[in-house]
């Protein structure tokens, strides 16, 4: 066994496998929000916890909001997945999620809390993983498997 690579591979990863990551992150996030925004979309009863919830938040237009939000994560999510205009897609659900987190995330947090206990909390919040996973996937880009990736190619030629 090769104990250098073993040792390399521990502390440095592989870049061999960067692109198999990158597509693995794009594809399970884009479908959780494809699949999100279908729900909000097309099920009754999701679309009506939305809009309470953006009522309880006092977000203006709470109806046209509700369906714009939703719309954002059905098509940016089938997108992403695609690996379509991957980081404008990302950009989008990221504003999404930032609002989220300030208009029902924030307050929901416990109140009183020491900073360490409170940041904890705020990191805890799945939103803020996904604000993460989209830096990410802006600064890397949408992969080679991606029509992004195809596309670029193309335009070259």
């Amino acid at each position: 066994m090769d104990w250098k690579r073993v040792v390399q591979f521990a502390l440095l990863g592989s870049s061999d496998l960067e692109q198999y990551a990158i597509l693995l992150v794009r594809v399970s996030i884009g479908l959780f929000f494809a699949i999100s925004g279908t729900n909000k979309l097309f099920v009754a009863g999701r679309m009506r916890t939305m809009y309470e919830t953006l009522v309880g938040a006092n977000v203006p237009f709470p109806h046209v909001t509700a369906y714009f939000v939703s719309g954002v994560e059905f098509v940016g999510g089938f997108l992403l997945t695609v690996g379509l205009v991957s980081s404008p897609v990302c950009m989008a659900l990221l504003a999404d999620m930032l609002v989220a987190i300030l208009t029902t995330k924030l307050s929901a947090l416990p109140k009183g809390s020491s900073f360490p206990n409170w940041l904890d909390d705020l990191l805890y919040l799945p939103e803020v993983l996904y604000v993460l996973l989209f830096i990410c996937l802006i600064c890397f880009g949408p992969g080679r498997f991606s029509a992004d990736y195809w596309l670029a190619g193309r335009l070259r030629e």
